[in-house]
């Protein structure tokens, strides 16, 4: 019987993580979540009712009846993406969803997860922990990509300000921080394209397992 894969990818914001993990679960055939969108869900339920990211009860609120349509293009909205990061720092969101996505990296056969604290909250008996990172300025440049291509008006300044804004926020918060898990294995995307970087996971992912 084929032993289960658990990958944890951890990093912080359009460091390369979703797409890299996204590749692993593909190349091993295994189901993948980007518990980002959790958050973003729950944002998006809270700026759809004009509630208050500011207070925690209202964003505990927001995570029932959590619906998730991974295509809705409202998701990775600037608005969103702020709402998602505040409100991340909240102990009581991040309980509300622990049960979800620890069911999901324990599934029979195991799973790709990524997001902020894989490795060292949702899965830390995970097979292999990757923590992928880039420099604030090539992240935002990555970031601002996104949003051109998405049709949405953004500057360099604005949008590395806030690369940087949210890398204080997840690296300090109280629950659950950003941080390197001590047993992870340190992947730099700053100078590799998405195929190399991809290349360089897979390569860092088998050396694990074969260890």
């Amino acid at each position: 019987m084929k032993k289960a894969l658990v990958i944890a990818v951890d990093g912080p914001a359009a460091s390369g993580k979703g797409t890299v993990a996204r590749a692993l679960a593909r190349h091993y055939g295994l189901p993948h979540m980007d518990t980002g969108l959790l958050y973003r869900a729950v944002a998006l339920n809270l700026w759809r009712w004009g509630g208050d990211p500011g207070n925690e009860f209202e964003a505990l609120r927001a995570c029932h009846e959590l619906g998730l349509d991974p295509d809705d293009p409202e998701l990775r909205s600037e608005p969103v993406s702020r709402i998602a990061s505040a409100i991340s720092t909240y102990s009581a969101v991040r309980t509300a969803l622990l049960d979800r996505q620890q069911d999901f990296a324990g599934q029979p056969g195991g799973a790709v997860l990524d997001g902020r604290d894989i490795g060292t909250v949702i899965a830390p008996g995970a097979d292999v922990k990757l923590f992928v990172t880039a420099s604030p300025e090539v992240r935002a440049r990555r970031r601002m990509g996104e949003l051109l291509a998405r049709g949405m008006p953004s500057h360099y300044e604005d949008v590395l300000a806030d690369i940087r804004a949210r890398d204080a926020r997840d690296s300090t918060r109280e629950v659950a921080p950003l941080k390197l898990a001590e047993d992870a294995v340190l992947l730099d995307t700053t100078d590799l394209d998405i195929d190399q970087a991809i290349a360089e996971a897979i390569r860092l992912v088998e050396g694990r397992v074969a260890a």
